[in-house]
């Protein structure tokens, strides 16, 4: 298997050092091509991995013919999109003409409704990303849309509960929270790409209920959520995230499944400031002219804000990912949380990237595997080809090898007294 990393930031090079960790050897992977706009970013990463199996690029993610040419140039697979998601629409191009198979961790973007933003959706999340399913089925590949961490494992976890816990699925919910912090640590620190938060905490949050989607103000429905591991009760709210939209596109996969929700815990102070950027305009897109010079609001709070590829190593606490499920098993009301918790200085010890990188970058090099050994795609009523999340493959491949990579799933079985938030860590599970 040959790759092509376009974008060597924190999430591409945590791809890049857990992939040369899982095969050392080159026994599956015979090449992933480390591709920035920044050379020097690209020879930073290729330089710590000292392997000739990673060799660095330069490349405009946003030039669609020059990235299918250095794909084609170096005879790859699959090229694989570690760009913030306003790239999604060049680079599934490049993979169209490089006539190879394409993934990211985030769909194509949204645009709120022109009038009614906060009770009608416009243009969806991925919509642009399913238009092209009949382009790569006509080339016989894969688009896999959504395949990080949240979107991504969750989604798989969606479709291995559907598959082993219920006859009838009611609800799914992703669920997300932390208790990182960084002792000493004054005012907000992004954990994450500052542009993709801003986006997700500033657009319409969704919902997708009885096969439509419905917009709400973003953290509306704040509620109490109970997380393992030693993180415990976290306050969450709804924000826009593409699972909502991958769990309603492959609802025929997840037994009937009625509704899906996603939660996120942010804390009141992050939230304030969040409120505080909109107040100022400092959330938008959209170029204003300074000094004769156009920015970008957004862009001009991304370069001053600290880099979370390096402000995230400070963290000292765990992050919960994870999809709750309810639903009908054996006639009996049951509900289940499948989840994978991973602490951050573990993280900066084995993979040297924060725990919010580590853990999006997992399931492109599970999925990678899983692309190389045939066994994606491999099971009856897997898709052949076309732009397809998770939910359309069988998981069990999958988590079965998270034990394998050292990252390993737990499973939670809510009790009825989880709803007083009871639940203990004993009540936990590995999911196999």
């Amino acid at each position: 298997m040959k790759a092509l990393i376009v974008g060597s930031g924190g999430v591409g090079e945590s791809i890049a050092v857990i992939a040369k960790r899982r095969d050392p050897r080159g026994d599956w992977l015979e090449k992933m091509v480390m591709a920035d706009y920044s050379l020097d970013r690209a020879q930073a990463v290729s330089a710590k991995l000292d392997d000739p199996r990673f060799p660095a690029e330069q490349v405009d993610a946003g030039k669609p013919d020059d990235v299918a040419a250095l794909a084609q140039k170096h005879g790859v697979d699959i090229v694989m999109n570690l760009c913030a998601p306003n790239f999604n629409p060049p680079l599934l191009q490049a993979a169209l003409r490089a006539g190879t198979h394409y993934l990211d961790t985030a769909m194509t973007l949204s645009e709120p409704h022109p009038t009614d933003p906060f009770h009608k959706p416009g243009k969806k999340l991925g919509d642009d990303e399913y238009a092209l399913d009949p382009d790569f089925k006509k080339i016989g590949k894969y688009a896999l849309a959504g395949f990080g961490v949240e979107p991504g494992m969750a989604d798989y976890f969606a479709r291995y509960a559907a598959d082993h816990f219920f006859d009838e699925v009611e609800e799914i919910g992703i669920r997300d929270g932390s208790n990182l912090e960084i002792p000493g640590w004054k005012g907000i620190a992004f954990g994450f790409s500052i542009w993709t938060t801003i986006e997700e905490c500033t657009n319409p949050a969704i919902i997708w209920e009885d096969g439509e989607v419905r917009t709400i103000e973003p953290f509306a429905e704040l509620e109490d959520f109970w997380l393992p591991e030693g993180i415990g009760t976290v306050e969450i709210g709804h924000v826009e995230h593409e699972e909502v939209i991958q769990i309603g596109h492959n609802a025929h996969l997840l037994k009937g499944v009625k509704k899906a929700t996603f939660k996120y815990a942010l804390g009141d102070e992050f939230m304030e400031a969040i409120d505080i950027f909109k107040s100022i305009n400092m959330d938008k897109k959209e170029k204003i002219k300074v000094g004769g010079v156009e920015v970008s609001p957004r862009d001009v709070l991304v370069a001053a804000a600290p880099d979370p590829n390096e402000i995230g190593k400070k963290y000292v606490g765990k992050t919960a990912a994870g999809t709750w499920v309810r639903g009908v098993k054996d006639g009996m009301t049951r509900e289940v949380y499948l989840y994978q918790v991973a602490d951050n200085q573990e993280c900066v010890e084995k993979y040297d990237n924060q725990v919010v990188q580590a853990q999006t970058a997992f399931t492109p090099v599970v999925t990678l595997e899983l692309l190389a050994a045939g066994k994606l795609g491999s099971h009856p009523g897997d898709p052949e080809a076309g732009v397809y999340n998770p939910e359309a493959f069988c998981a069990d491949d999958y988590v079965g090898l998270l034990e394998d990579y050292e990252f390993p799933a737990g499973l939670l079985e809510m009790p009825s007294e989880y709803k007083s938030r009871k639940a203990i860590d004993a009540l936990t599970a590995p999911l196999h």
